[in-house]
């Protein structure tokens, strides 16, 4: 579990691709200390597990879905990435419950300035905006931030200088695509509400067909 408190930027260092999958390596520091092979790091908000460790940099494996569900099959060695460790269980919880697992892919389209807070305006599909809700939390490429307005095609977010300049989103311009993670609180009571929307089905079992087998 993350929380979407970015700890550092990292760089893309290698791709290795394979015909369903890659292998990235990823120039990092403070992302290392305590962290040991088998441990999760969120990658642009994408739990990955440590493959491997080296002196200044990790391995991590991408899997064929992840790179269907995500936009980390358009990252190249140079780009830049949000970074963070899974979170600790004595740690303080500064953002929302993150799972690493993203939703959907969002494209921005349209960036402005407004004193000193930017506002990014990021289209989505429709079967990630029906668990955005205006003042709720959302995970853009890792960050947790607080969703400000919502429409039927897009949102909104507004982000202050310290978020802006401490992640990716510096380098996030119009037409450029980001990983969306929702509010996971929200997918499991519709979960939990479904099954009483749903007509119950006749199991075919009625007075006279238990006295014809005796009961």
């Amino acid at each position: 579990m993350f929380t979407g408190i970015i700890e550092e930027i990292g760089t893309v260092l290698q791709i290795k691709k394979g015909q369903h999958s890659a292998v990235l390596t990823i120039q990092a520091s403070k992302v290392l200390e305590q962290t040991k092979t088998g441990d999760s790091i969120a990658v642009n908000g994408i739990c990955l597990t440590v493959t491997a460790l080296s002196e200044g940099h990790f391995l991590a494996d991408v899997m064929h879905e992840t790179l269907n569900r995500s936009s980390l099959a358009q990252i190249k060695s140079g780009s830049h990435v949000n970074l963070e460790r899974a979170m600790a269980a004595d740690g303080r919880f500064g953002g929302h419950i993150v799972a690493g697992h993203v939703d959907g892919i969002g494209k921005i389209i349209a960036t402005s300035r407004d004193d000193t807070a930017v506002w990014y305006t990021i289209g989505a599909e429709p079967s990630v905006l029906k668990y955005i809700v205006e003042k709720g939390s959302i995970t853009v490429d890792g960050i947790s931030l607080t969703v400000a307005q919502v429409w039927k095609d897009r949102f909104s977010v507004s982000v202050i200088p310290h978020t802006q300049q401490q992640t990716v989103l510096k380098e996030r311009t119009k037409g450029d695509f980001v990983n969306l993670e929702t509010d996971i609180i929200g997918k499991y009571v519709e979960k939990l509400l479904r099954p009483a929307e749903e007509p119950q089905k006749d199991s075919g079992i009625t007075k006279e067909f238990l006295i014809k087998y005796g009961f």
